[in-house]
């Protein structure tokens, strides 16, 4: 058995995707963007990474089932020139014509390319309660059963406390931050908290080790909120305009929901409303049912 993945981008998403080794035999070839190579490049002994740049390499080979989990004309135009008996996710239908198999319909039809297009793409990601996890394993005919993320060891960095705090949104998704990180910080180091506010490192290893070297991660819908998940570290996670319900808690993770969720879900502008419709109070208090069932020590 012989499988190809194309994952490439959004490295919370490549890591969240790596639950589908537990259950894919045989052999597989993954190709992904070069920075996430450091998070596959060694989970198991039967899978081989492949960079975007080294795709050709993947061309020799004939593969049973080949996964294309990105909505980009470039991969599915690869994935046409791929030897494969079968496929799960986005193909060419036509020279320039994006579409996806019916099999991975569950998630695509949420998604940019939705055959239904944007707006009601968002209207059934809004009512779905189904994890990513659930709705890939379902399309590829299993069960998932909570497996959990298939990464390597972090790197100790030396940055230890209580609570570690994410606040970075990025430029994608300004709304994904939240206006009371700072008062948060404040507040939890007057009760006698150690809170360290991550910083940025070399390799996303070491951002591992930061977030692991914690009892909580306090963050909005991002790459640490996944990293902590991966690494069994309690996280309390902010989710301001993007889905709570395709995140897989693994029993860790207590989900604060933005009582305007509706009215920003899935934008990608900016709106002050957004990032203060959360409660300082809120998030505290999240923190510290977090930190009391934790038995890591500080």
């Amino acid at each position: 058995m012989r499988t190809l993945i194309i994952k490439l981008n959004a490295t919370g998403d490549v890591v969240r995707t790596t639950t589908l080794l537990h259950r894919i035999p045989g052999e597989v070839t993954w190709i992904t963007h070069s920075m996430n190579v450091e998070l596959l490049e060694g989970v198991m002994p039967r899978v081989q990474v492949l960079t975007w740049e080294e795709r050709d390499r993947a061309r020799s080979q004939q593969y049973d089932m080949a996964i294309n989990l990105e909505d980009e004309i470039e991969t599915a135009s690869f994935l046409s020139q791929i030897t494969h008996a079968q496929r799960y996710g986005a193909y060419l239908n036509g020279r320039d014509t994006i579409t996806y198999t019916d099999n991975s319909s569950l998630w695509f039809d949420l998604s940019l390319i939705s055959v239904h297009g944007r707006r009601r793409a968002d209207e059934l990601k809004l009512v779905n309660r189904r994890t990513y996890q659930d709705l890939l394993f379902a399309g590829l005919g299993w069960q998932f059963e909570g497996e959990p993320y298939l990464l390597p060891a972090p790197v100790p960095t030396g940055l230890t406390g209580d609570i570690a705090i994410a606040p970075v949104a990025g430029p994608v998704w300004p709304m994904k931050g939240w206006a009371y990180y700072d008062e948060l910080k404040a507040r939890l180091e007057g009760a006698g908290y150690v809170v360290n506010v991550l910083p940025r490192r070399q390799t996303l290893r070491e951002h591992m080790g930061d977030v692991s070297g914690h009892r909580c991660l306090v963050s909005g819908d991002s790459l640490p909120m996944h990293l902590a998940l991966a690494t069994s570290t309690r996280c309390v996670t902010l989710f301001n305009c993007t889905s709570p319900w395709e995140i897989h808690d693994y029993g860790l993770q207590i989900k604060i929901i933005s009582p305007e969720l509706e009215r920003f879900f899935y934008q990608r502008g900016n709106n002050e409303v957004a990032t203060k419709a959360i409660t300082l109070d809120a998030v505290y208090a999240a923190v510290v049912q977090q930190l009391n069932a934790s038995t890591r020590p500080s």
